[in-house]
């Protein structure tokens, strides 16, 4: 019972890594900069994400526009994309090799494959979280030498959105839903080794010889004791024939 609740929770949390990495490849707010004007009424943010930038007026105008061309890209930006995506299919790999691999589910029921099953999809959720936690930390990294760079102008610096922080939370759940589904596995596994060994016997089987007992010996009954025809000597005809006297 306590391994099912442990593989139970480790895919909630995995799963909950997948869609923290889902809204955070799709939300606009990995860079995020406030420019405030003479008149403090009027300040513009603009946000920069995978697949789109946004802009935000202070009188209420929110404004999108996609990326129109994949080549025209940063490199960096290119390969955050590819991590992200990347990180959200191995996600889906992982919930749907963990689904068959618990216990709870009826696929493969008995066999030592669940476990395998378990463990597989508990080392593609790792895999999930390393994946977003690289891009993110990458994403932070090229943030913070921008924002410290003396010679970049004040309004090319950016600073840290809130989909970074998601990717971080995400990457976290993920890398612990795939530790306690690993966990859970291989404590199933050395579980179940020692019932294996015991089931075997202990001593040897007995010799060939001695598997079957030896015949018990013969005992004529008693019926057949009395009813011997008496011999020449014995002493009931005391060594007359009856014959001599017919």
């Amino acid at each position: 019972m306590a391994s099912v609740l442990l593989q139970l929770l480790g895919f909630f949390l995995g799963l909950l890594g997948f869609v923290g990495t889902v809204v955070a490849t799709l939300l606009p707010h990995w860079r995020s900069t406030a420019y405030v004007s003479t008149n403090i009424i009027t300040a513009t943010t603009y946000m920069r994400g995978l697949w789109m930038e946004c802009v935000w007026h202070s009188t209420g105008i929110y404004q999108c526009e996609l990326y129109r061309s994949l080549l025209a890209l940063p490199r960096d930006l290119q390969a955050a994309r590819a991590l992200m995506v990347l990180s959200c299919f191995t996600s889906v790999v992982a919930s749907l090799v963990s689904v068959m691999g618990m216990k709870c589910t009826r696929f493969g029921r008995g066999s030592m494959m669940k476990s395998l099953l378990a463990l597989s999809g508990g080392i593609c959720f790792m895999c999930a979280g390393l994946l977003c936690l690289v891009t993110v930390s990458w994403t932070t990294n090229d943030v913070l030498m921008d924002f410290y760079d003396p010679f970049l102008p004040v309004g090319l610096k950016y600073e840290l959105g809130l989909a970074v922080y998601i990717g971080y939370a995400s990457a976290c759940l993920s890398l612990t839903g795939g530790l306690v589904l690993c966990w859970s596995s291989s404590g199933e596994k050395s579980r179940s080794r020692p019932r294996m060994q015991s089931s075997r016997p202990s001593s040897p089987p007995p010799a060939f010889n001695n598997i079957y007992p030896p015949a018990p010996p013969y005992n004529p009954p008693e019926a057949l004791k009395d009813n011997h025809v008496p011999s020449l000597c014995s002493p009931s005809s005391s060594g007359y024939r009856l014959n001599n006297y017919v």
